[in-house]
């Protein structure tokens, strides 16, 4: 009987392992050669390695001439402004680091990720990488020594950049001064850490693919679409994800709790979250650029977007970005089941709205009305009633603070208060803001302050 359970064990364990190497082969299936890994026109990438004084194209059997010095210092700005569209520096820099020497970790569901170091450091960094293991990074999610890679590098999305913009990024990050900072290794849990199971997500979520512009839309709008599905990868925080941390067409830009569990990325097709369809293009280009407008300011993940990425792009692209994004389809976000009834009850208002009095009304005023320029009015406030309360959690407790930018350069903050007020407390302050001034979301219970912040 023992050894029949073996067997049968063991020709399981055989099935699943012809499994594994069946999505591995689907995974490397189709992919080019590293060789043949090379820009359309076979220069690019010759064009930017200025430690060779001359490359060969295999195709024209032409010899490349050393670029000029003028030529690298273009193609290496053009690089700094793209990897300010990236934010990488926002997940390659730990507080207080050094820009891009990596060891940011990042907590995702399944542990946490490590990011590395991506400055010219031959040994610990890209110094020894080519321009084509970068863009392969990119392009098919793979590491200089073929390993895959894990998607918290948001690789799905990177996919679709061009190999000229690559090639640029790759420049400007080899003339970042370099770190010996050794890179350490994820704390994903098992199977989470294994090759396999990223060659099984990969199959499942992935596919290597490369811009196309619509021939329907205009110039402009798709520069936005570039930017924003491309190097911007504003979908992997604002899609929602299943329990392998995979999404699908029907799930972009629909809203999604952050990986850390701490904040909620709203949706961009609901205009009552963050769809921007009603917004003028002016105010969406202000709000990217400045990170306030018209009575309302970006703040968590978004602030740091704003202040690491967008406050430095270009008018036009911030335009481009705004016609693309006005123009995703509205749908209605789908409400999270909760288990609380949806009014608070007379007394929880009637403690939030004197917890607000004391608190909040000398800033945003005894009918949330705010300071036009200071303080962003609560009364209609998209951020108050969104239907998952994180977010607003989140700045009750750790305060709430704007970007500070060129257009914005001190801006107001707001003080936390998660050592002030229990969680109790916020639950009614919440529940008040929730339920005044016309507003109508459901009320907030203390369980779910407590699960709004995973820190704790």
């Amino acid at each position: 009987m023992t050894r029949k359970v073996w067997i049968g064990v063991g020709g399981l364990m055989g099935v699943l392992a012809l499994i594994a190497a069946w999505v591995v082969w689907l995974n490397v299936r189709g992919e080019a050669p590293l060789s043949e890994a090379m820009p359309s026109d076979g220069r690019s990438a010759a064009q930017m390695d200025a430690r060779s004084d001359a490359r060969s194209d295999t195709r024209s059997g032409a010899t490349l001439a050393k670029p000029s010095q003028a030529s690298i210092a273009a193609l290496m700005e053009r690089g700094a402004y793209l990897a300010h569209v990236g934010n990488c520096m926002g997940c390659h820099t730990t507080t207080g680091g050094e820009p891009y020497a990596g060891g940011r970790r990042i907590d995702t569901p399944f542990g946490v990720v490590v990011s590395p170091n991506l400055t010219s450091d031959a040994a610990t960094g890209l110094g020894r990488w080519t321009a084509s293991e970068f863009w392969r990074a990119l392009h098919h999610g793979r590491s200089r020594d073929g390993r895959l890679l894990s998607p918290a590098f948001p690789y799905p999305s990177y996919t679709t950049v061009t190999r000229e913009d690559s090639d640029a990024l790759w420049a400007y990050l080899q003339s970042v001064p370099a770190v010996a900072r050794a890179n350490e290794p994820h704390e994903l849990r098992f199977p989470y850490n294994t090759q396999a199971a990223l060659a099984v997500w990969r199959a499942l979520y992935f596919r290597a693919e490369e811009f196309r512009a619509d021939p329907a839309q205009t110039e402009v709008w798709n520069r936005g679409r570039y930017l924003v599905q491309g190097l911007g990868h504003c979908a992997s925080c604002h899609s929602a994800r299943n329990a392998l941390g995979g999404s699908s067409e029907a799930q972009t830009w629909a809203g999604a709790v952050m990986p850390d569990g701490a904040w909620y990325a709203p949706s961009l097709l609901d205009r009552r979250e963050a769809g921007v369809q009603h917004l003028s293009r002016e105010q969406v280009v202000k709000l990217l650029n400045v990170g306030t407008t018209d009575g309302a300011a970006v703040s968590g993940p978004m602030a740091e977007v704003v202040f690491m990425s967008t406050q430095f792009m270009s008018e036009s692209d911030l335009a481009a970005m705004a016609d693309y994004l006005k123009t995703l389809p509205e749908q209605a976000a789908k409400a999270p089941k909760r288990p609380e009834v949806s009014r608070g009850s007379a007394e929880s208002v009637q403690r939030g709205g004197k917890l607000y009095s004391e608190h909040c009304a000398t800033c945003h005023g005894a009918a949330g009305e705010g300071v036009t320029g200071q303080y962003p009015p609560l009364a209609g406030n998209r951020a108050v009633t969104l239907p998952v309360i994180n977010n607003l959690v989140q700045m009750i407790r750790h305060g709430g603070f704007a970007p500070a930018t060129a257009g914005n350069p001190r801006p107001f903050g707001m003080p936390p208060y998660g050592q002030t007020l229990s969680d109790a407390q916020i639950a009614d302050l919440a529940t008040y803001l929730r339920q005044s001034w016309g507003h109508e979301a459901t009320a907030v219970a203390p369980l779910d302050v407590l699960n709004a912040d995973p820190s704790r």
